[in-house]
């Protein structure tokens, strides 16, 4: 067999976390972006919201500067779950196998995992529950962070 039949099916986990969080990244932002952009939020103070999470108020005193750290914040979760997902599926392969259920199942994880964990600890600006706001975080979580993640493992983790 050719080496380089053999380097397709070696895993690549590196890989995996690479391109699940470039995707999960970019559909996830670009959601967010349309969803927030249709109740009128303008993209510069959704990104410095982002950066809200460190700096807390007065990211929206910074500008460009704290919209892209907002941006840089966005892929770095991103890429967390990436590689979350790719290091806890190389000892549970059914993520893998079944990347199409837990990919889904997963996105619903972060969504949660974000929203009880991460933003309470965070200096960003806390809003008030909305059914209709956290329906649509699922679905994005669902269609965007999730299952392009899974997908991503499932394509450079499963051997040949």
């Amino acid at each position: 067999m050719p080496a380089d039949a053999l380097a397709v099916q070696k895993p690549d986990a590196l890989r995996a976390i690479l391109w699940g969080g470039f995707i999960c990244g970019c559909l996830d932002i670009t959601a967010a972006l349309v969803v927030y952009g249709s109740f009128g939020l303008r993209p510069l103070p959704l990104l410095q919201g982002i950066a809200g999470g460190l700096l807390g108020p007065r990211t929206f005193d910074g500008g460009l500067a704290t919209a892209l750290l907002g941006l840089f914040c966005h892929f770095v979760i991103a890429f967390s779950a990436a590689a979350v997902y790719v290091a806890v599926s190389r000892s549970v392969p059914i993520l893998i196998k079944h990347a199409f259920i837990f990919g889904p199942l997963y996105g619903i994880a972060v969504y949660f995992f974000m929203n009880l964990v991460v933003v309470p600890l965070s200096a960003a600006t806390k809003y008030p529950f909305s059914l209709k706001m956290m329906l649509i975080g699922v679905a994005i979580h669902i269609l965007c962070v999730g299952t392009p993640i899974a997908l991503a493992a499932r394509r450079f983790l499963l051997r040949g």
